[in-house]
């Protein structure tokens, strides 16, 4: 009779619904530290830091596996640099079988002023490449992000140095500011859904 039990709890298809993978785009190495360009990066590392978890160094990334209540979450910071980040993805999604509406990304963005936020369920990569190679690889651009502002007060012709310089003293007062808030915007989309995120924090 075990044998009939182990048999169905084998064929029984696992449920993958409360599995969630955040990923903060970023870009690997000490010259980057600390940069606009890795606001995805400091995200994860405070939300990992607040659940007491420590990172370990994994195929295409380093990971942090944590829980919430009952929704299982597994951290994603890249190595791969920021061009081919959508590899990762890609890769992590299949090793732990995590359904797409369960993806959530964070990045930076050049159209919101420093430390405003907005969560996204879809749209474009607005020319960020982290973005368009996550698009290119998962072949749908329709999975959840949250946008994190950086600003954009720069000379025309030097984005790049922008987004690869870090912020000011007092932007870096607003970004610590908004670090709890957008893991609570995390734990939100992993326990109350996309739909319900969006309409509790893109209103404030």
């Amino acid at each position: 009779m075990w044998l009939i039990d182990l048999f169905r709890k084998k064929s029984e298809p696992e449920d993958n619904s409360m599995k969630y993978l955040i990923v903060g785009l970023g870009n690997i190495g000490d010259e980057y530290v600390g940069t606009r360009h890795n606001i995805g990066f400091r995200v994860v590392d405070a939300f990992a830091d607040k659940q007491g978890v420590a990172w370990q160094d994994k195929r295409y990334g380093a990971i942090a596996k944590t829980r919430v209540k009952n929704a299982e979450i597994t951290l994603l910071k890249p190595s791969t640099y920021m061009n081919l980040s959508g590899q990762a993805v890609r890769y992590w999604m299949q090793q732990e079988k995590i359904p797409l509406e369960n993806l959530l990304v964070i990045v930076d963005d050049l159209s919101l002023p420093v430390g405003k936020i907005r969560m996204r369920g879809s749209g474009s990569d607005g020319g960020h490449n982290g973005l368009k190679n996550i698009a290119s690889c998962m072949m749908t651009q329709n999975y959840a992000r949250i946008k994190f502002g950086i600003g954009n007060d720069f000379p025309r012709g030097t984005q790049i140095d922008f987004v690869l310089g870090t912020f000011s003293d007092e932007d870096n007062k607003i970004i610590e500011e908004k670090l709890e808030y957008v893991g609570e915007m995390m734990k939100s989309f992993c326990l109350q859904g996309l739909e319900r995120t969006m309409n509790q924090y893109n209103k404030k």
